[in-house]
């Protein structure tokens, strides 16, 4: 397939990214005080290495409250940011962009790395209080989050415009804004979590409202050649949440802002969520938005097989596909992939050997 849609280029803003294969964010739970580690540079390394686009790194938090564990990874200081810097630069080495999810966590903060069971921290346990739009817990296992002040809001705003700017001296070339799976701006848009009866709950437009001054604010801030991203959760899959038509809503005020590619995923504000997981089943969501809306987007989920991801692009569903646990089974999945598809890719000198 000479004319694979998945390794032709894709042109977004001042970026020229080699196919539209990226990888995913996946929590790592593994960078000490925020601080990317050797882990790092080898995790996100070799699938640079491996042929993919544009690689992104996990949620990185923007406060140390905003952490969804005490180990995330974070961008709110200059150390991090120092830390980062030879992993992009080895990252552009290999031929493929760079990028980085900004995150704030809400009322789903404080736990621990889920192989040690999820189990929520306690103060004693070194614990933190959470924030979120309303005094409304996730589940009963966890605790009631402080209900956000105007202050809180204006403060949680600098930090996402401070980590912008660190991402930027980082070396990172895209910026993506986490609006997704239960975290904070998620929080603030779910009739589900959000109960305030101020100027950011209520109506629609209400609950919008912070996650829109956010991503206003660090577009303007991000360089005008560089790609802002934002993940959605499209639904919430519970009845009477957020779901496809108000998401279809949001990112018409996005594209409006300057925001240039929706990763589409879904679910993670409640823990009644049903969600019907078969292969591709977030693409609807992709295809809808970027029909409805104008505007690129990415798919993901169960997304596995070469063939698969070029008939999502080739059907004009998506722009591009995120790759998240294929790529953790198989670094060099893109290899493997542009072969079976029949296109001409670059390897590593180091690797050309195996190109047969």
């Amino acid at each position: 397939m000479a004319s694979s849609r998945l390794f032709s280029s894709f042109e977004i803003r001042g970026l020229n990214i080699r196919n539209r294969l990226f990888m995913s964010p996946m929590c790592q739970y593994s960078a000490p005080g925020g601080v990317a580690q050797p882990w790092h540079l080898v995790h996100l390394g070799s699938r640079a290495t491996g042929g993919v686009g544009l690689v992104m790194t996990e949620a990185a938090a923007v406060s140390a409250t905003g952490r969804i564990s005490p180990d995330d990874l974070g961008l709110w200081s200059s150390e991090q940011m120092r830390a980062l810097r030879p992993i992009n630069e080895f990252i552009h080495s290999q031929g493929a962009v760079s990028a980085v999810q900004l995150a704030h966590a809400g009322r789903k903060a404080s736990t621990v790395a889920p192989w040690k069971a999820g189990r929520v921290l306690t103060p004693d346990q070194g614990g933190w209080m959470t924030i979120g739009p309303s005094a409304k817990a996730y589940s009963e296992t966890y605790p009631v989050p402080h209900e956000m002040t105007d202050g809180d809001i204006a403060v949680v705003t600098q930090e996402f415009l401070y980590s912008a700017d660190l991402a930027k001296q980082a070396g990172f070339q895209v910026v993506e804004l986490h609006m997704a799976h239960g975290y904070l701006f998620h929080q603030f848009l779910s009739p589900l979590s959000n109960f305030r009866t101020d100027q950011y709950g209520g109506s629609l437009e209400n609950r919008m409202r912070f996650p829109l001054q956010v991503a206003e604010a660090v577009r303007r801030q991000w360089p005008a050649e560089l790609p802002l991203f934002v993940r959605i959760s499209a639904t919430d899959w519970v009845e009477n949440g957020w779901g496809l038509p108000e998401s279809v809503i949001f990112c018409k005020r996005l594209k409006q802002i300057g925001v240039d590619l929706i990763d589409c995923s879904s679910g993670g504000l409640s823990p009644l969520q049903k969600i019907p997981v078969t292969p591709g089943y977030q693409v609807p969501f992709a295809e809808e938005i970027r029909k409805e809306v104008g505007i690129s987007t990415g798919a993901v989920g169960l997304i596995t097989e070469a063939a698969q991801a070029e008939e999502i692009l080739q059907k004009n569903q998506a722009d591009a596909i995120f790759l998240g646990r294929e790529l953790l089974r198989n670094p060099y999945w893109t290899l493997s992939a542009a072969k079976s598809l029949g296109a001409e890719i670059s390897w590593p000198p180091q690797y050309d050997r195996a190109k047969i």
